[in-house]
């Protein structure tokens, strides 16, 4: 936590990487967690219950947990500010501190109160048990008792991995920020969105004879060969701004087996009280030419899974081929006979460190996608898009200057059988 908030000097191969981020402050990241903390107590009402606990080596309390309006504001947040980076990481320890202070509320109404405790941490600990086995039997416990967990990531180094497997418990979730800005957003305008659950246990499943699933993508813990499209411990809900809400979504690649154009899809939940609910629809697929798109959201889904898809296709190969000595010559996974296949993940004990290679082939297939990205990037009107599209420039090793107008002719021939190959 003593180390810059917009650099990234470890890796678990001992790689040491300096990250030049234009809107880095060059503040550590106890001081921009500690400046978040003041954001969080200033959003908080009168009757609300605050208390903070910090951890190094050992836990020690910093301020109980008592109702805001009793508090002196003014001299907590001079004291916050003073707060500085000491020792370990022991998560452990600070785990166990907040859970007591929590404790004695554990029992409070669901509906009117909500027990969670804001864990800001770079999630790399190195004291005290810090398995995530160990870590998750703590947080199961707390779900338990209506104690939940949101964990914020300090730092581009945040180690997401670890926490990604522990908040896939009951109430908890977790946030990675990559800036100061963005820091300081979440534990302030978003913070009503980050603490309240809407539903628990939510599952997802699809029914179609017609049809067999051939990969889901923004379900991690999806089961093609099941039907279950999703499965959502807890489901949180989205800022909106100007009528949309920045969210995730759900896109199923489909094998057609027959004609049969009918599946069903059955959504079920449990709400805050624990009441159980469901819904059920009926779809029928109709023909449709294959470039078509119901919406901008849809058609953006689906252009980055497809860059998602090439991308793995492409660090899939040249691994393999570096095992071997060899380069990747004449077959790439990826061809325009074969368009973009959906990718076979390793293992996590097979995924090894490997140098950066882009092979000729390669070069060329990510020059022709990364023309049919910016037409689409356009046609979508997202310029967002536009950190995609210049990976892509750099991975096809030509540049912008040499490039026409992909809106305006027909540079991106052989776009459709890379995209859907005939097979």
């Amino acid at each position: 936590m003593g180390s810059p908030f917009d650099q990234y000097y470890y890796d678990r191969f001992g790689n040491k990487i300096e990250m030049n981020n234009a809107e880095g402050s060059g503040k550590k990241k106890m001081e921009i967690a500690d400046e978040s903390v003041l954001s969080l107590l200033d959003h908080l009402k009168a009757d609300d219950r605050f208390g903070m606990v910090i951890f190094s080596d050992y836990a020690f309390v910093v301020d109980p947990l008592t109702s805001v309006g009793d508090k002196d504001l003014a001299k907590l947040k001079k004291h916050i500010l003073k707060i500085e980076e000491d020792g370990s990481t022991n998560m452990e320890a600070g785990m166990k501190k907040a859970t007591r202070l929590l404790s004695r509320y554990q029992g409070a109404d669901s509906s009117e109160y909500e027990n969670r405790i804001i864990f800001l941490t770079d999630a790399m600990p190195n004291l005290g048990e810090t398995g995530r086995e160990d870590l998750a039997g703590y947080l199961e416990d707390n779900a338990a008792r209506g104690i939940y967990t949101t964990f914020i990531g300090v730092g581009v180094d945040f180690n997401t991995e670890l926490v990604n497997s522990i908040t896939k418990i009951s109430g908890a979730n977790y946030y990675s920020v990559h800036s100061a800005t963005e820091f300081k957003s979440r534990m302030d305008e978003e913070f009503d969105y980050m603490v309240t659950p809407l539903v628990f246990d939510l599952r997802l499943d699809l029914d179609a004879n017609g049809y067999q699933i051939e990969k889901v993508y923004g379900s991690p813990e999806a089961e093609e060969a099941t039907g279950q499209l999703m499965k959502v411990n807890t489901l949180f809900p989205s800022k909106a701004e100007e009528g949309q809400v920045k969210g995730g979504i759900v896109l199923v690649k489909l094998k057609k087996l027959s004609q049969d154009g009918s599946l069903a899809l059955k959504v079920s939940y449990k709400d805050r009280s624990g009441v159980t609910d469901s819904d059920y629809a009926q779809v029928d697929i109709q023909e449709r030419q294959s470039d078509f798109y119901q919406n901008t959201g849809i058609r953006k889904a689906v252009l980055l899974s497809r860059y998602a898809d090439l991308l793995k296709d492409w660090t899939l190969d040249e691994r393999k081929a570096l095992v071997k000595g060899e380069r990747v010559v004449l077959m790439p996974v990826v061809t325009m006979e074969q368009g973009i296949v959906v990718p076979v993940i390793l293992g996590e004990w097979e995924r090894q460190s490997a140098p950066l290679q882009v092979s000729e082939p390669y070069r060329k297939l990510f020059g022709v996608f990364g023309t049919y990205f910016q037409k689409e990037r356009k046609t979508i009107g997202d310029d967002t898009l536009q950190q995609e599209e210049s990976i892509l420039d750099k991975l096809s090793n030509y540049k912008d200057s040499n490039r026409k107008d992909a809106g305006n002719n027909n540079e991106g021939e052989g776009i459709w059988e890379l995209l859907f190959p005939q097979k």
